[in-house]
């Protein structure tokens, strides 16, 4: 009956329902008195779809580039998703299609003198607001244009000529030519031509490559580059807003000289504001994250770094990548939701991870995941610390918040596509709260549309939560591979949320985290990488594997539980690397210790090592084990430490 009551108790602990504490249990010594496990706040975290505002999701087809006089806020999602721009700039009113020749013929006013026909420095065309932001805008294209390297130069004369498909594909690193050959792009801009100050070089290449009716090798991927472009264009809002390039407010900012051929001669048909080429860049960036996860980040960094190469041309500014990051995002999720590509999508997925690891030789996706990070391999975005330094920078480019900095977070609905390969083992909820306890606060310029889609911060949220303000269940599956088998979470975790780590798969945390809500191990391995991995709660193993490798003793805030069923790995080095500081009480009910030496560590015999200094300890493990060596465990009223013979 004993027995019974307490298997039934651990199933209500697998499905982190209401919990009953568990029965006392023996291990080594007399019957131990389990503690409760941790609690947490009883509700998971939810991300509420945004009511009031129409979803781009839904409207995306209205961004059609038709008469252009016609896209307003109310008619255009492509116009509408830029509204937060309003805060900064009031446009020309009436929004006349001035690259017509007899606009009223269409419906729309007649053309009216702009500004933009004047001197550099008159081209305003509307009513600016904030006119500090607007000069740091300007300085900062000034600023980069003048001080352009000759490797930049090239850089941004690459990103201008060539088709972007192509452009961002060395995001991909050591997958690169992989994807080259199984989507067979092409292009013919590899330089900068000696005449390029006079000629304007086109790009003759087949832009995303070849489709599946000719391509059985990356076909189906090619197909969705092409489909989440669809409703893309930023003519309606580059109309609607009717922004000056860089080089038409400031003879200061130096357009590159090979570009000079590029430059429009209609400069009232030519605003700046979205950026094209930016936005361009993110959808097909974006898309190849989607498809290729393993280059998640790295791709969202190529993409900011087509922004900043518009920039540095001189062709656009701050303002105008900003708006070129928003639009694409919610151009992507838009098509990534529609049903009619529902289908495209998942085989798009599975060919491109099938090609990929037949094309390197790996043999599942955790080889694929290796080989998209080869230290071997030339890879301009291969250092993860200098992506985020440079991502986040980018977000912002560095401007205050300039309307209310304290708006709850909002999720725009459909979202959560975006994370849907990244971040597989999570529901479609739980990607909702990723993205919310991830994104930015609210009040900066331009990001501030009323879905939400400015403040994503897709970077941060491939790092996993940024929040537990509800309890968190993880459930994963070695068996299907990838980030499904084993992910890292590198996010700050805060709040009062507890999770609960369930399935067969491995989850790293490596963040100084203070959630306060407790751990729970009920299956695979959760791995604590840093001092404060787990939080400031709780932390019960009740079956599966707690391992812990931090460089410093890792903290435990509250009390630390270990079931028969349960195994702890250390591993321990010097100066308390792996080793436990649990705040409260340590209960061994049985349960295994394994232990690894750190790479370097090469105690001698009879060296003693404090694995869990405690405020107490009761019981005992029920197996100690390190490779090649014997060791004599001693249990204290505080600890356990071990002797290496």
């Amino acid at each position: 009956m004993i027995k019974s009551h307490f298997t039934q108790s651990l199933a209500l602990l697998a499905l982190a329902t209401c919990l009953t504490p568990p029965l006392a249990q023996t291990a080594h010594a007399a019957d131990i008195a389990l503690p409760m496990p941790p609690a947490g706040v009883g509700h998971e975290d939810s991300a509420p779809i945004p009511q009031g505002v129409a979803a781009y999701v839904d409207t995306g087809a209205t961004n059609q580039r038709g008469i252009a006089c016609m896209a307003t806020i109310e008619t255009n999602a492509g116009v509408r998703v830029l509204s937060g721009f309003l805060d900064l700039w009031t446009p020309r009113s009436p929004f006349v299609d001035a690259d017509q020749d007899a606009p009223e013929a269409n419906g729309c006013p007649p053309v009216v003198k702009s500004d933009w026909d004047g001197i550099p420095g008159s081209a305003t065309d509307g009513v600016k607001k904030h006119p500090e932001l607007h000069e740091a805008n300007i300085a900062y294209s000034v600023k980069v244009t003048s001080a352009r390297t000759p490797e930049q130069a090239l850089a941004a004369y690459l990103d201008d000529r060539r088709n972007k498909a192509y452009s961002v594909t060395d995001g991909l690193g050591p997958l690169t030519d992989a994807w080259r050959k199984g989507t067979r792009q092409i292009t013919t801009i590899t330089d900068m031509p000696a005449d390029a100050v006079k000629v304007k070089y086109e790009d003759k290449g087949n832009d995303r490559g070849v489709g599946s009716k000719d391509n059985e090798d990356l076909g189906k991927a090619v197909d969705l580059m092409n489909a989440t472009s669809e409703n893309g264009s930023t003519e309606p809002a580059k109309r609607y807003y009717k922004y000056a390039r860089p080089y038409r407010a400031s003879d200061k900012v130096i357009v590159l000289p090979q570009l000079e051929p590029a430059k429009s001669s209609k400069p009232a048909a030519d605003g700046g504001f979205p950026s094209g080429h930016t936005a361009e860049g993110w959808r097909d960036a974006l898309t190849m994250a989607y498809l290729v996860p393993q280059r998640y980040q790295e791709m969202l960094t190529r993409a900011a770094r087509m922004g900043e190469n518009r920039i540095l041309a001189g062709m656009h500014q701050t303002f105008d990548v900003l708006g070129g990051r928003v639009q694409a995002t919610a151009v992507v999720a838009y098509n990534l939701n529609r049903p009619d590509y529902a289908a495209l999508k998942g085989e798009a997925y599975q060919q491109t991870q099938t090609w990929l690891g037949k094309a390197t030789g790996a043999a599942n996706l955790s080889a694929l995941l290796a080989r998209a990070h080869d230290k071997t391999a030339q890879d301009t975005f291969g250092d993860y610390a200098a992506n985020k330094a440079y991502f986040t920078e980018r977000l912002t480019y560095g401007y205050p918040q300039i309307t209310d900095p304290n708006l709850k977070p909002s999720v725009p609905k459909g979202a959560e596509v975006l994370l849907e390969t990244r971040l597989p083992y999570l529901t479609a909820q739980q990607r909702r709260v990723v993205l919310k306890t991830t994104e930015l606060p609210s009040g900066y310029p331009i990001l501030n549309d009323a879905e939400g889609w400015g403040r994503l911060n897709l970077f941060a949220a491939a790092d996993g939560y940024g929040a537990f303000d509800g309890d968190v269940t993880v459930t994963m599956d070695a068996a299907k591979g990838g980030y499904n088998a084993e992910d890292s979470w590198k996010n700050t975790i805060s709040g009062p949320g507890r999770l609960t780590k369930l399935g067969s798969g491995s989850l790293s945390l490596n963040g100084a985290n203070t959630y306060s809500g407790g751990t729970l191990v009920n299956g695979g391995t959760l791995q604590a990488l840093s001092e404060t991995a787990l939080g400031s709660g709780d932390v019960y193993i009740q079956s599966g594997v707690l391992k812990v490798a931090a460089n410093e003793p890792l903290t435990v805030g509250g009390k630390l539980t270990l079931l028969k069923t349960g195994t702890l790995d250390l591993t321990v080095g010097d100066k308390g690397h792996g080793t436990l500081k649990v705040a409260d009480r340590a209960t061994l009910a049985g349960g295994k210790l394994v232990l690894h030496l750190a790479e370097g560590y090469k105690p001698a015999k009879g060296k003693k090592i404090q694995l869990i200094g405690a405020g107490s300890l009761r019981g005992t493990f029920s197996d100690v084990s390190l490779d090649g060596h014997k060791l004599d465990v001693a249990y204290g009223k505080t600890g356990v430490t071990v002797t290496i013979r």
